[in-house]
């Protein structure tokens, strides 16, 4: 039981008087221990038994102490009395320091990329992104809120900052994934299965169309290599059609025999090219170096900008129509992905490694622009709003510590007395 509970105070409602309210009682409990201690010193006298000086030395330090607290307590936040005395109105007195340690304390244990990553790492974005489409909201204006709070979200964020930085993800997400061994397995799996017989077939009916389209250009080669003789005698012209009847004949022949010669070759070409894409440090690099010159490229830049700019129009007009967003197949195929979000472990570490990226790189771009403005925003404030909010906040409790310091100091003066006594 605390002094609060002994004296019955702890029933007092600060919803009936907030800090206005605590502060009377402890002002009121202020009077009453001057009131007792004049009784006590008014009716002290040898002879009148020794509880009226148990009385007075309670209520004498109970004085003291309910003072000293009060003094303390009005010192942060004005002068007391109105007497100019040092070290008085100390937040008025320095709300610009007080506003610059606090935007301070925010950097440094709030808006820093270590801090935000670490606190990002437990949360799962990816999982509540699932849950709300999964389960999206009933009530129609909960979910017109809903779409209207992403909608300005994606409106305010500046559409070239924000671009480039998922573009700018996604590339180096692309540029950072080895795409080599995935391709060899693909590969390899399309071989086992015999899917590989119609990349073949494509292959080789793309070579009959290329030969068609250039027996014209074969013509010409041969007839420019031959000598006069042959072209006097028209055997050049009989040379370049066998030819090109021959190359026809091989590509039909390698299209219809699954077996034939060259169509193994080439079959045992992919199943080395595949192993290769696995295993072989030279080709991998190889495909890595063509990755990047893609990726390079003004066009891979320009599907990105418009992958992107696509995204974003469909997610505004998503969530400014929340409801047509989420009935109809579109509504069903949004719910699978909530679902799929909740139970792929793969997907959901992947998003949630990229909404961490994301966190943590705006806390890098823009925490100096957000503590600046909380400095800026305390000075600009008067020493009268700084007064007022802080006391607001904190002025019931600091109005306890009155009452507790009254009653402890009478306490004190008790203890005081009787060892007086004693001695």
């Amino acid at each position: 039981m605390n002094l609060l509970q002994a004296t019955g105070l702890d029933r007092f409602n600060p919803a009936q008087g907030g800090v206005r309210g605590m502060r009377i009682v402890a002002s009121g409990l202020l009077v009453l221990m001057a009131a007792l201690y004049l009784v006590a010193r008014t009716y002290e006298a040898p002879g009148a038994g020794i509880a009226w000086g148990y009385l007075r030395a309670f209520a004498e330090a109970a004085m003291v102490g309910g003072l000293a607290d009060w003094f303390a307590v009005t010192a942060l936040f004005r002068h007391p009395l109105g007497l100019p005395i040092p070290h008085t109105a100390i937040i008025p007195r320095n709300k610009d320091r007080i506003g610059d340690s606090l935007a301070a304390f925010l950097r440094t244990n709030f808006l820093t990329a270590t801090v935000v990553a670490r606190r990002m790492s437990r949360v799962d974005v990816a999982g509540a992104i699932g849950r709300l489409l999964a389960l999206p909201p009933q009530g129609g204006q909960t979910r017109a809120a809903i779409g209207r709070a992403l909608a300005s979200i994606l409106e305010s964020l500046g559409d070239d900052r924000l671009g480039a930085m998922v573009k700018g993800a996604l590339a180096s997400r692309l540029r950072g994934f080895d795409i080599s061994p995935l391709l060899g397995r693909t590969l390899d799996a399309a071989i086992v299965e015999n899917r590989h017989a119609e990349m073949l077939d494509g292959l080789i009916g793309w070579a009959s169309r290329i030969l068609l389209h250039n027996e014209g250009m074969i013509h010409e080669m041969v007839e420019a290599r031959t000598g006069k003789f042959m072209r006097w005698t028209g055997l050049d012209e009989r040379l370049s059609t066998a030819i090109v009847e021959g190359l026809h004949k091989l590509l039909d022949d390698m299209s219809t025999d699954p077996g034939h010669p060259l169509r193994l070759k080439a079959q045992e070409g992919l199943e080395q090219l595949a192993d290769k894409l696995q295993h072989d440090p030279d080709t991998r690099a190889k495909v890595d170096r063509i990755k990047s010159d893609l990726l390079d490229s003004p066009a891979v830049a320009a599907w990105l900008d418009t992958l992107w700019q696509n995204a974003r129009r469909r997610l505004i007009e998503t969530a400014r129509d929340p409801n047509a967003a989420l009935g109809g197949h579109a509504g069903a195929t949004l719910k699978q992905l909530g679902a799929t979000l909740q139970s792929d472990t793969i997907l959901k570490a992947t998003i949630n490694r990229f909404a961490r990226r994301i966190t943590v790189g705006v806390v890098a771009d823009y925490g100096g622009g957000i503590v600046k403005l909380v400095s800026e925003t305390i000075r600009g404030w008067d020493a009268r709003t700084v007064t007022h909010q802080l006391e607001n906040a904190v002025g019931r409790d600091l109005q306890y510590i009155r009452v507790n310091g009254t009653l402890v100091g009478g306490l004190i003066g008790i203890g005081l007395h009787i060892l007086s006594q004693i001695i």
